[in-house]
């Protein structure tokens, strides 16, 4: 599942590197991608994520799943486990933990649904290089493209970006529903889950302090730390690849 401001387009180079020794599934969550737009705002909040996944697991009549989540995905996948722990066999966590920075959240703030339109493509790359380039700092040119074609749909030659603006209502509004104040309770339920972490090393989301928090109450945490990578790795670097295969493996 993927992250605020993000699509099933995250996990493209992910899904297509496992496709042939695992069957994957990435979705498009209300108001972003290909999915359909809410007039009711109130409805972009974590409740209604979760009950969506909760309920494509029941359709899709799956057993067992292995759950990867970046940042909101991550979140929401915390909630899954918790209420479906049968069906988890583990997961993997890309930057986010039980608790979030508030040095990131003010940042997300400042700018989800606040960008001004852009004409071309040269200007939304431009756009994305201004509000990403300190996640990313190696990228190159090929690579921003690459991420821009991401995060934005097509519209007559004119790049639009591929979420619905009214997602950050909720935690505009500072509603509790946008972003519930504790989930330590909610992780203490996953003692028993194969847990992997990936945290990009100077991530303004997924805090140190959190992580050490988090591997205290769950001493068989696998944790990988990601480096030239703020909020939040691609999962297709290196370091990211080698965490998850062997992660993998070692479930197998």
């Amino acid at each position: 599942m993927h992250g605020l401001t993000r699509n099933s387009a995250e996990f493209a180079g992910l899904a297509h590197r496992l496709s042939e020794r695992y069957r994957g599934i990435s979705v498009d969550c209300l108001g972003r991608g290909k999915s359909e737009y809410d007039t009711n705002t109130a409805n972009y909040n974590p409740g209604t994520y979760v009950q969506e996944m909760v309920s494509l697991l029941a359709d899709l009549d799956i057993d067992q799943v292995m759950l990867c989540g970046t940042s909101m995905g991550g979140f929401m996948w915390f909630i899954v486990a918790a209420t479906q722990p049968a069906r988890i066999r583990g997961m993997i966590i890309n930057d986010i933990g039980p608790e979030i920075d508030q040095r990131g959240l003010d940042r997300i703030k400042a700018y989800v649904g606040k960008t001004s339109p852009v004409t071309t493509w040269g200007e939304a790359i431009q756009q994305a290089r201004e509000l990403k380039a300190i996640a990313f700092p190696d990228f190159t040119d090929d690579r921003w493209l690459g991420f821009t074609q991401g995060i934005h749909r097509d519209k007559g030659g004119v790049p639009v970006l591929a979420y619905d603006a009214a997602i950050s209502q909720p935690i505009d509004d500072n509603e509790e529903s946008a972003v519930p104040p504790d989930l330590w309770p909610v992780f203490d339920t996953l003692d028993s889950k194969p847990l992997l972490v990936v945290r990009g090393e100077s991530s303004d989301i997924l805090a140190k302090t959190c992580v050490s928090a988090m591997q205290v109450r769950k001493p068989d945490l696998v944790y990988a730390k990601i480096p030239n990578r703020g909020h939040a790795p691609t999962l297709n670097e290196p370091a990211s690849r080698l965490a998850i295969d062997e992660f993998l493996a070692r479930l197998s």
